[in-house]
């Protein structure tokens, strides 16, 4: 009898103990969370991203504009000893210092101006011819009218010269024809013609008309 109950005893006790222990397991245990070591701490290599190179592209600047403005050739633009064709009733200037200028055709007007020139239009006829400069030197085969200015000039005629109109001094002017009328303001300047002198008006003194 003493030995069931021992028996009891001992299988009561370990019942009791089966269920402290199962309580013990029942009890909830904490919960601990574990993240990753940040990327920067776990490897010293990591570099962050360079921004990539931007490239600016200048225009190319605009090439300049060339204005070439139209030239305007003068009447008469003659060199040295050159010829120049006046045609059929065309008009003409020659200026400048120290020229030889040969003049052919048929002039309406002629206009020389300058200093020490030399004109051979004596294979031309000219309308109207004026002289303006000193040391002016002319020739010409036919003029209707003349009007010099200017010292120490000479015109020659090989026909008839209509109207001369002198002003200056020391002019030697001579026409193989008539001259049809003159008119002299000046000194020391002598006119001849082959074929005599028309009327006259002479201002000045030692001219020499005839």
């Amino acid at each position: 009898m003493v030995t069931r109950t021992r028996r009891m005893t001992a299988v009561s006790g370990a019942i009791l103990g089966a269920l402290l222990l199962a309580g013990c397991g029942l009890v909830p245990q904490p919960v601990v969370t574990r993240l990753p070591p940040p990327a920067s701490a776990a490897s010293g290599d990591a570099t962050a991203p360079s921004a990539a190179p931007s490239v600016v592209v200048s225009p190319s600047p605009t090439a300049p504009t060339v204005s070439v403005a139209p030239t305007t050739a003068p009447t008469i633009a003659p060199s040295d000893g050159s010829v120049v064709d006046c045609g059929t009733g065309g008009t003409g200037t020659v200026s400048g210092a120290e020229r030889s200028v040969r003049i052919s055709g048929t002039c309406s007007q002629l206009t020389v101006s300058g200093t020490a020139l030399t004109v051979d239009a004596g294979a031309a006829t000219i309308d109207t011819l004026t002289m303006s400069g000193d040391r002016i030197r002319v020739s010409a085969a036919a003029v209707d009218s003349a009007i010099i200015q200017g010292n120490d000039t000479a015109l020659t005629v090989g026909g008839a010269l209509g109207r001369l109109d002198l002003s200056g001094d020391r002019a030697a002017v001579t026409a193989g024809g008539a001259i049809g009328s003159l008119v002299i303001r000046g000194q020391d300047s002598t006119v001849k013609a082959g074929g005599g002198i028309g009327e006259s008006t002479v201002e000045g003194r030692g001219n020499t008309i005839g």
